[in-house]
């Protein structure tokens, strides 16, 4: 016989039985692999805090930015309101520890998906166990354009690779002397040596020759140096116009005081992004930073004709108490064109996750970035990407090209500074 109190905790017991998935929330374990330690660590910092700005915009919503997809907040819509958990892993820069970590992230932790690498030969080797595993690898910011060639089903890139970027050195030289009767002839390459250096310098080399340039020196260096000084005295002794740079921060800025230690002052240097790029290049190099020209993919003032990129960096610089980079307004974006992906499969099966990514196609403003949209090819690159040039000057990132999009006139050569 069941008590009057018996029955009345049964009751109560069933309903919650009943009402409990209502209030299970599901969680999206996504793998995220950066360089959170060593001498990328504050590039790694950065996009780490881009990462957690997307999560919890998708997680809890962005007031008064209605425009970008999920600011509404409260999950993903098409898995019942699912939340999006970030697991993050460091690869310190080694592309065995990204490869490791990739899957430990797959096999241990159970996510759905990743995003990395930022190194090019990390992404490389990460993103190999990700095809592996049959799991999908979204890379937001990493450009050498082998990592699209590789005939990966399960590899997407958001960022334009160094094929576009390279090309668009040149063009710029073209357009100067078209616009202002600057006549560039002499250049020079100085690359890190690992698969993003090397690759760019087969693409300048390449692009150098096809297009009639004088490459006068080619100098490579070891990643990670310590001391570039007989390299830069090579860059001295042969006197070229325009240095095209490929270099991680460490290189970036132990370069630029090895220029000045030296006296070696070309009209330009023009560099490929990477260390050039970062907030922590500003910040320690001060003054010395200035008329630097990098290639780049987002710049600070395109929001002066942009609200969405207006009010999300607002939303990054009231948090973090700095602007959006191009490294990390790419790694927001393609955590957001992930989530995005997972949304309309509408699960979280690899398979059902990859078959959306192929079917991606944002448009250009429902994103920060100065883009068409994404829309991957068969290779899994984003055809709609497109670069622009900035230049530091007084501290800032000014876009100087394209010309119809400059909101600053190119300083040109870069004032000589004594030793």
């Amino acid at each position: 016989m069941i008590t009057h109190a018996l029955k009345r905790i049964l009751q109560v017991g069933f309903a919650l039985s009943v009402s409990a998935p209502a209030f299970a929330q599901q969680e999206i374990k996504i793998g995220v692999i950066y360089p959170l330690t060593g001498a990328a660590a504050s590039t790694g910092a950065e996009l780490k805090n881009a990462l957690e700005l997307a999560a919890d915009i998708v997680n809890n919503g962005a007031k008064g930015v209605p425009n970008l997809p999920f600011s509404a907040g409260g999950g993903l819509p098409n898995l019942k309101g699912a939340k999006i958990k970030l697991v993050f892993a460091d690869h310190q820069g080694n592309p065995q520890t990204g490869a490791s970590e990739a899957e430990r992230l797959i096999t241990q932790e159970k996510v759905v998906a990743l995003v990395g690498s930022y190194f090019s030969n990390v992404t490389a080797t990460a993103s190999q166990v990700a095809e592996r595993y049959k799991v999908p690898f979204l890379n937001p910011e990493s450009s050498s354009a082998t990592l699209t060639q590789r005939n990966f089903k399960w590899f997407f890139r958001t960022t334009p690779h160094d094929d576009l970027f390279v090309q668009n050195f040149f063009e710029f030289f073209k357009d100067i002397e078209a616009k202002k009767g600057i006549k560039v002839k002499n250049l020079a390459t100085f690359n890190e040596n690992t698969l993003w250096g090397n690759e760019t310098t087969k693409l300048e080399t390449k692009l150098a020759q096809e297009r009639g340039y004088n490459l006068v020196k080619t100098v490579t260096y070891p990643a990670k140096s310590t001391q570039l000084t007989s390299e830069v005295q090579q860059l001295k002794a042969a006197a070229p116009q325009v240095v095209m740079q490929s270099s991680y921060l460490g290189d970036a800025i132990l370069a630029m005081k090895t220029y000045k230690e030296l006296g070696f002052a070309p009209d330009m240097i023009l560099a490929n992004n990477a260390g050039f790029t970062d907030t922590e290049f500003r910040r320690t190099l001060g003054k010395d930073a200035d008329y630097v020209i990098t290639r780049e993919v987002w710049s600070p003032d395109l929001a002066k004709n942009n609200q969405l990129i207006r009010q999300v960096n607002d939303l990054f610089s009231q948090r973090y108490k700095a602007d959006f980079t191009g490294n990390s307004s790419r790694t927001f974006t393609g955590l957001m064109t992930l989530v995005d992906a997972i949304n309309r499969a509408g699960s979280t099966e690899p398979e059902a996750i990859r078959k959306a990514l192929i079917e991606t196609d944002i448009p250009g403003n429902k994103i920060i970035m100065p883009w068409k949209g994404i829309k991957f090819d068969n290779h899994g690159q984003n055809i709609y990407g497109s670069g622009i040039l900035v230049q530091i000057v007084d501290g800032k990132y000014h876009t100087v090209w394209p010309f119809d999009m400059a909101t600053s006139d190119v300083v040109w050569p870069m004032p000589k500074t004594s030793k």
